[in-house]
């Protein structure tokens, strides 16, 4: 999967339904190994709660991971609607967990349902969206008076710059899609005048934010 849609943001929300208070974190995360972090992190939070249901979508080595819990919840009632909001909205690397405080009024299948899933969407949309691609962490070596240049240059062309170091040069890590890499380390950029890159590296491939 070379491009998808993620959260900008980890928030919590809140609803309300028949007394009974769903809480629903949502996380931006990109391994099993955070999804279990946040989620035992939860259960330590809420930990009096009766029930912390949660579903997840992450995209693992080109492989896509789905994977929802009920945690107590009448079969099909939380975990799987949780599931259901995460896909219809499209999005990945994205983990929902929402705590259920019970008010002493049941709720039925449906209404459960309809909770669990105004919880979901309540999240998602307090988190924000945004597009995710592939591509890399880059490091450049500069000298300081080509410092505005590049900074002007990665702003005017949406390019994150993550990282200065401010050494006998300027070093900088920098985001950028494969298209920017070849762009940014071409020859072309020294030859128009734009930036003159003294020293390079390609660090690593990985998914940034557009």
């Amino acid at each position: 999967m070379k491009k998808f849609t993620t959260i900008m943001n980890n928030e919590v929300t809140e609803i309300e339904e028949k007394r009974s208070k769903f809480i629903a974190s949502i996380f931006y995360v990109e391994t099993i190994e955070e999804v279990e972090s946040n989620i035992n992190k939860i259960k330590k939070k809420y930990y009096d709660a009766k029930h912390n249901c949660y579903a997840y979508i992450i995209n693992q080595k080109d492989r896509i991971l789905k994977r929802f819990s009920d945690d107590g919840e009448p079969s099909g009632t939380a975990g799987s609607p949780i599931l259901n909001t995460i896909e219809k909205n499209n999005l990945c690397n994205v983990l929902i967990i929402v705590t259920r405080y019970f008010g002493g009024i049941l709720l039925g299948t449906g209404g459960l349902v309809r909770a669990y899933t105004e919880a979901a969407n309540k999240s998602i949309e307090q988190a924000g969206t945004v597009d995710q691609e592939l591509g890399y962490e880059i490091q450049v070596t500069i000298k300081y008076q080509d410092f505005e240049k590049l900074k002007y240059y990665c702003n005017k062309n949406n390019i994150h710059i993550t990282n200065v170091e401010y050494k006998e040069n300027i070093v900088c890590k920098l985001e950028a899609t494969e298209n920017e890499k070849n762009i940014i380390l071409s020859k072309n950029m020294y030859e128009n005048k734009v930036v003159n890159i003294l020293k390079y590296d390609v660090l690593k491939e990985k998914y940034i934010r557009k």
